[in-house]
């Protein structure tokens, strides 16, 4: 891989997803670089960077997902360990942005934790963020340096396409809460079919009823989309009224996905035939049940970096406005973990 700019290209991994890295750094045919980030006995984390940098363009793989805090500290110590060595240019690739939902007050004396999270990310160091499917869009606002801001529905548009394409008059998107209503408008649209939308409320958190859909879901295969599944509360009761509601059978789709808490129980039980996720955040042998498919976003993450390596546009990734053609181009075929 060649820039104008003449820097060394080198990707260097955390320990929140170590398989996505080694999978990135194949794709772009270059080694991963050689590092440790290891924990003293009094849980303080150090980094050992066991290679020269100095000059070179850096690139961070670390998901910033469960075990969230140390993750986010693997990082931040990375990058000032890299800024201290003279590295030319460190973008932090993470896949999955922990905080993302603490992007507001939703009460009085509410932190805006995604806010905080941004601002030592660019304190530390970082000169630019590659991320994909932030919880909230309006996250990228938080940063003082650029954040590309990759989208999971072409990508999992790619998968359905290729599973619906024998029956794709009889499907529908749906869209789990009114939240999500825009990434399922956009679903729909790619797949050329109709949309519905959930219609929910929360007595407490992580819990959820559904009131009405709105739409029309019967004799249909329904496809539940969201960036992600975290205790599975909202996507198994959606699923469930759906099929109240005379759907042929509901899958469920995410970016993201966190399963945390009873997630995998909930999953398991409930009456969804099939959960695609991408692997933004890594997905223990022990959380795998057979409904389970991991597509890998190793082919995108790839290509974005190629592009902010070479100085080239990343926005044709996923700017709305490109032509469907030239975008599917650009999006590879994602192939199963």
């Amino acid at each position: 891989m060649v820039a104008t700019h003449g820097k060394n290209i080198k990707i260097f991994a955390g320990n929140s997803h170590k398989k996505l890295a080694k999978d990135i750094a194949a794709k772009l045919h270059v080694p991963l670089g050689n590092s440790e980030v290891k924990v003293f006995s009094d849980g303080e984390v150090y980094v050992n960077i066991n290679e020269s940098v100095r000059g070179s363009e850096i690139f961070i793989i670390q998901s910033t997902c469960d075990p969230v805090n140390d993750n986010i500290m693997e990082l931040l110590i990375m990058i000032d360990a890299f800024k201290r060595a003279s590295a030319a240019r460190i973008t932090a690739v993470i896949p999955y942005f922990g905080y993302a939902r603490q992007d507001r007050k939703a009460k009085a004396r509410d932190p805006i934790s995604a806010k905080l999270v941004a601002d030592i990310i660019t304190t530390a160091g970082a000169d630019r963020v590659l991320t994909i499917d932030l919880h909230a869009p309006q996250i990228q606002g938080f940063f003082n340096i650029p954040v590309d801001h990759l989208l999971g529905v072409p990508l999992l548009a790619n998968y359905f396409k290729a599973k619906y394409k024998d029956d794709i008059e009889n499907v529908c998107v749906v869209s789990p809460d009114h939240g999500s209503v825009g990434r399922a408008r956009q679903f729909a649209q790619k797949l050329k079919v109709p949309f519905a939308i959930v219609d929910k409320r929360r007595p407490k958190p992580n819990s959820c009823e559904v009131m009405s859909i709105i739409g029309d879901v019967k004799g249909k295969h329904c496809i539940m989309v969201d960036d992600m599944i975290d205790t599975a509360g909202t996507i198994t009761a959606g699923a469930s009224a759906l099929m109240e509601r005379g759907a042929i059978d509901v899958v469920a789709a995410c970016t993201h996905g966190v399963l945390s808490g009873p997630a995998i129980q909930r999953l398991e039980e409930s009456c969804i035939k099939e959960v695609v996720m991408l692997d933004t955040v890594p997905l223990k042998k022990s959380k795998m049940i057979d409904k389970f498919t991991s597509l890998s976003v190793a082919p995108i993450c790839a290509e974005a970096i190629t592009r902010i390596y070479g100085d080239i546009p990343v926005s044709p990734l996923y700017n709305e406005t490109t032509d469907e053609k030239a975008q599917e181009a650009l999006v590879p075929e994602l192939e199963e973990n």
